[in-house]
């Protein structure tokens, strides 16, 4: 029986994967270059090892501690539990995880695992040693929850055959595994599925100076010419995060490239993000029309959420979801049993005068 190749790095799967098509098929290979240019740029970017990952030096030494002593001892890495804001590096640590262990990784999201049979097909599937990562693991069912608890704790998979008095219960072994959790809300998780992860790690936003270096890493990855001033710039206004970072970087090489010379400098930068609205703290447009509206038509606050939703013409889940977070940690805004306030901060940084009435409110 000839060997099979030896692949380097995580290997992505996925059930049903290693089937063969019907000899009538028409073999198509797929062609990167063709299409999904930013999905191939994005997935370059990623560090590929804990060494090349930037910032978030407590969790790296511990992984890298932990990954060490399961592969001395020839096991699988505990359950990882990995939390925190979306784009700071959830889903690379989990390839890097696979890549360092030297096993197969398969990849799915909580909301894909709608019934238990979905999770039996990945359980079932897996390598032995394999990393099965679940993104967005707090918006799993209760039920598909459930099942995760043996196959975590036992490596078992309890499947229920028939109906009525007939039905009975079979145990399927499964391989030794690493369930990879990622979840941008923990305290949605429920405290059984919590306690069942052996390792657990928040991960934090990044500071200026780690984001330059990302900015530097990711500008070498895609041939740009980049000044240490103007990797300094577009890391001021990535809201601590290296997806924004990444993100701003492209946009800012097409300034460059149409606008400039090529090279992003200093002044290059601030203008590519002033042309695209990004201020000093990272807000944008509809940041600044959020504050403007409750600083302006409702004189700093309280307002409600529904109104202010209506007044600025977004959804209530948008504003809770997408602009809030950011306004909060920054202390721009903040909740209060009567609605929304603006801070005093976020007076300053709009350069507009606190209301009369309003400072009674700081």
């Amino acid at each position: 029986m000839s060997e099979a190749p030896d692949i380097s790095g995580p290997r992505i799967r996925t059930p049903g994967a290693d089937s063969l098509p019907p000899d009538d098929a028409e073999v198509r290979v797929h062609d990167a270059r063709a299409g999904g240019v930013d999905e191939e740029l994005d997935r370059s970017l990623r560090p590929s090892t804990l060494a090349d990952f930037v910032n978030q030096v407590q969790v790296t030494e511990q992984l890298s501690i932990f990954i060490e002593a399961a592969k001395r001892r020839g096991e699988p890495l505990d359950h990882v539990l990995l939390a925190g804001p979306p784009g700071l590096g959830k889903t690379s640590l989990a390839c890097i995880v696979a890549a360092e262990m030297g096993v197969p990784l398969v990849q799915t999201a909580g909301p894909a695992l709608e019934r238990k049979a979905d999770v039996a097909a990945f359980l079932t599937a897996l390598e032995p040693g394999s990393v099965f990562f679940i993104d967005e693991i707090h918006r799993l069912g209760r039920a598909v929850e459930e099942t995760l608890y043996p196959a975590m704790e036992d490596s078992q998979l309890p499947v229920v055959l028939g109906q009525g008095a007939g039905a009975r219960t079979v145990t399927l072994p499964l391989p030794p595994f690493t369930l990879i959790g990622a979840t941008t809300r923990s305290g949605l998780l429920t405290t059984p599925l919590r306690d069942r992860f052996g390792v657990a790690h928040r991960l934090e936003h990044y500071s200026p100076p780690d984001l330059a270096k990302i900015v530097e890493r990711s500008a070498g990855i895609l041939e740009i010419e980049v000044d240490l001033e103007g990797a300094v710039a577009i890391s001021e206004r990535s809201r601590g995060t290296p997806r924004v970072a990444n993100r701003l970087l492209k946009r800012v090489r097409d300034f460059a490239q149409v606008k400039g010379e090529g090279k992003v400098t200093a002044e290059v930068a601030i203008a590519a993000l002033e042309m695209l609205e990004v201020d000093l703290a990272g807000l944008d447009r509809h940041d600044r029309i959020l504050l403007e509206t409750v600083a302006t038509k409702f004189s700093g606050g309280p307002v409600g959420l529904s109104t202010l939703a209506v007044a600025i013409g977004e959804e209530e889940d948008t504003i809770e979801d997408v602009l809030e977070p950011y306004l909060l940690q920054q202390g721009l805004m903040k909740r209060t049993p009567r609605g929304r306030v603006l801070t005093q901060r976020a007076f300053e940084h709009l350069e507009i005068p606190v209301p009369e009435g309003a400072a009674t409110l700081f």
